[in-house]
This record gives C-alpha cells, structure tokens and sequence, in this order.
C-alpha cells in the first residue's frame, strides 16, 4: 500500500466524493480546494415531485410527510367529496403555512403545494367558467 494510500485510509469517513472541473482563472489554493465534492450533498440537491390524488382525508398527513421531506406534491382533489377534499386543503394549507412554504392552486381541483427551498413563479390563468367554481365552492 502506498503511502498516499495509508494516509487518506486514516481520513476516511465513509463518504463518497467525486472530482469536479473548476475553471482555470480560480487561484491554485482556491482550484484544489473546489475540486473535491461531497456526493451526498449532491444526492440531497436532487429534487422530487409527488402526484397525488387522495381519495379519503387520512392520506393527507401522508402528503404532508412529503413536503417535511422536502418534496413538492401536486393535490389532485377530483375522487374526494367536496366537503373532504376541502378539509384537505385546510390541512395542506396549515403544514405549508409552518414549513415556510407555498401552495398554489393550479386549476380546478388541483393544488401545488411546495416546502421552503422550492420557489414558485408565475401563475396559470383559469379558464374554467365561474358557475362551475361557484357551485364546487372553490
């Protein structure tokens, strides 16, 4: 075993790393320091959208471990009784509200709710006529 080998054994901590390519113009110190990255770090910059489409309230805490573990989840509330599928979107609506995060309606029926580190922009215009709203209570 060579002696680079016994030494970076001394250090091991079990994680993965991966070199990366770091532009030329950073200073040499700067360069080696950046050219090493933590791959778990990098698995947890990875981003996860959930469908769901619940037919009963219970599975609305379920949706809700999602956004605490950082996922976005698209509500899709069309199986649910109206009275349910509202009761749902108080309860999403809490959770998003104490994680810091955002719920958005999409279209009739439909609701994205993301976590802190998700940033919504834009809107989708509605195109579904009122009287259908007004009669879901939406």
């Amino acid at each position: 075993m060579s002696l680079k080998n016994k030494i970076k054994s001394l250090f091991e901590t079990g994680e993965e790393y991966v070199e990366v390519d770091v532009p030329d113009n950073v200073e040499r110190d700067e360069r080696e320091s950046q050219t090493v990255v933590n791959l778990t770090r990098l698995q947890e910059a990875t981003t996860k959208m959930i469908l769901c489409e619940p037919r009963t309230y219970s599975e609305a805490q379920e949706i809700a471990d999602h956004i605490r573990n950082r996922r976005s989840v698209v509500i899709n509330l069309q199986q649910l009784e109206h009275e349910q599928a509202l009761r749902i979107i108080d309860f999403m609506s809490g959770t998003v509200y104490a994680l810091n995060g955002q719920i958005q309606k999409l279209g009739t029926e439909t609701f994205l709710c993301t976590p802190d580190n998700v940033d919504v922009s834009g809107s989708i215009s509605d195109t579904v006529s009122e009287e259908v709203e007004f009669n879901r209570g939406w």
